[in-house]
């Protein structure tokens, strides 16, 4: 019988390349993305003809005939076949929230072994038929007659083959995460200049952390890639401010500079109990501490994402800890305006009192602790693989010695966020 209550740990990770959609990965789909970085899982840990206790993959772009994705991409491995997998969606939290579950099951005993992961892709964007046509079809297969299809065929207009794109609009809203990130800076009075240097220290850091071999051992090749292709090393602030608002081209701040773009990757996380790691035979890199999720009301005037600043307050206040507790602080930038409205509001008395209800303030972050090795403005941000990548980033650096301790923030489309703890293995 499995002992209860087991520690968690990161054994490691595994993704590809992330690269601005449309471009190297244009012909790829999002089941082969996938697949690539849990081959690259298997290859690097030994996995082969090994029996995974549980699967969580998850993408946000899906289609129909993606019902039973991680299955598939699991089944496409060297995993003995009797590894179970599923399907776990939340926005940009999806490979994070995978990661949560196996946890979990690890935890409670069920598992000692388990993969999280996740995928998007854009170049492999599902595309509906439209609603009229869509009826038109369904009425098609259940006409009887070739007199009924005759009836229904003949109503057709040339519009009903206009196709439906998916989006990430909020529904309740009809504005995109960029809209709302634009309502969140005006708000909190982040300039556009402070939103460029955020993303140029991105790039910047990120680029550094390539050129010392940080990623050699966390990106695996794929299409003759080695390197994200969204990160840029040779950019400015002369060159950032010559670019123009891309959600409020009159007076907005957020250009396509200081916000993520539409990028197509996957990535994939190793995860195990204390008794896992030993028959797996691998050293873990980090442990899971404690995770929280979170969410705010944005219909009626609350930032779509600043829910993290809810989940993290939360956690904190749980574990009794402060920022001065943590060596390294990832947050994902799905906008240098976002994390900056979040810094902003825990070091604000009156947003941490009436929203957050805390007495004081949480405070400032040390930006030395700040996503030290860069993040989504210059690795790139396919939704449902960004939780992945940063966990696996985190227990990297926790793995570098000594007693460490992490923090993760992630925001999601839904007015949602994510928050978790992370300390060194040993």
């Amino acid at each position: 019988m499995r002992a209860r209550n087991q520690e968690v740990y990161v054994m490691g990770s595994a993704r590809i390349p992330f690269v601005k959609s449309m471009t190297s990965y244009a012909d790829v789909t999002r089941k082969q993305l996938m697949v690539a970085s849990l081959h690259g899982l298997v290859e690097k840990y030994g996995l082969q003809d090994k029996i995974i206790g549980d699967t969580a993959l998850g993408a946000v772009m899906l289609s129909a005939a993606d019902w039973n994705l991680a299955r598939e991409c699991l089944l496409e491995t060297a995993v003995h076949p009797h590894s179970p997998a599923y399907n776990v969606q939340r926005a940009c939290g999806t490979s994070f929230e995978a990661t949560w579950q196996i946890a979990l099951k690890i935890h409670s005993g069920a598992i000692d072994t388990g993969i999280s992961g996740g995928v998007d892709t854009n170049s492999d964007l599902p595309i509906e038929v439209s609603e009229p046509f869509r009826h038109m079809l369904l009425n098609l297969y259940q006409a009887n007659s070739l007199t009924q299809k005759i009836k229904i065929i003949s109503n057709f207009r040339p519009h009903y083959l206009k196709p439906k794109f998916a989006t990430t609009t909020e529904l309740r809203t009809g504005l995109s995460m960029g809209d709302h990130c634009e309502l969140m800076v005006k708000e909190w009075q982040i300039s556009r200049q402070a939103q460029d240097q955020f993303a140029l220290n991105s790039h910047i850091k990120g680029d550094k952390a390539y050129r010392e071999g940080f990623y050699h051992d966390l990106v695996i090749p794929f299409q003759g890639l080695t390197r994200d292709g969204i990160l840029r090393g040779d950019t400015s602030l002369e060159k950032l401010a010559k670019l123009k608002p891309v959600f409020d081209r009159k007076n907005g701040s957020l250009t396509a500079g200081n916000s993520t773009l539409l990028t197509d990757g996957a990535a994939s996380v190793l995860l195990a109990s204390k008794n896992g790691a030993h028959k797996l035979g691998i050293k873990p890199l980090a442990k899971i501490i404690d995770v929280q999720s979170a969410a705010i009301d944005f219909v009626h005037g609350e930032g779509l994402l600043m829910a993290p600043t809810i989940a993290v307050a939360q956690l904190l206040t749980r574990n009794r800890l402060s920022f001065a507790d943590f060596d390294y602080i990832e947050i994902h930038e799905a906008f240098a305006g976002q994390v900056l409205c979040t810094l902003k509001a825990w070091e604000s008395a009156e947003y941490c009192k009436e929203v957050l209800g805390l007495s004081t303030p949480l405070g400032a972050i040390d930006a030395h602790k700040l996503n030290v090795v860069g993040s989504s403005l210059a690795l790139g941000h396919p939704f449902a693989a960004t939780g992945a990548r940063i966990t696996g980033t985190l227990a990297k650096l926790l793995s570098s010695g000594g007693q460490k301790r992490g923090l993760v923030s992630i925001c999601t489309a839904g007015g949602m966020g994510l928050a978790a703890i992370m300390e060194s293995a040993e």
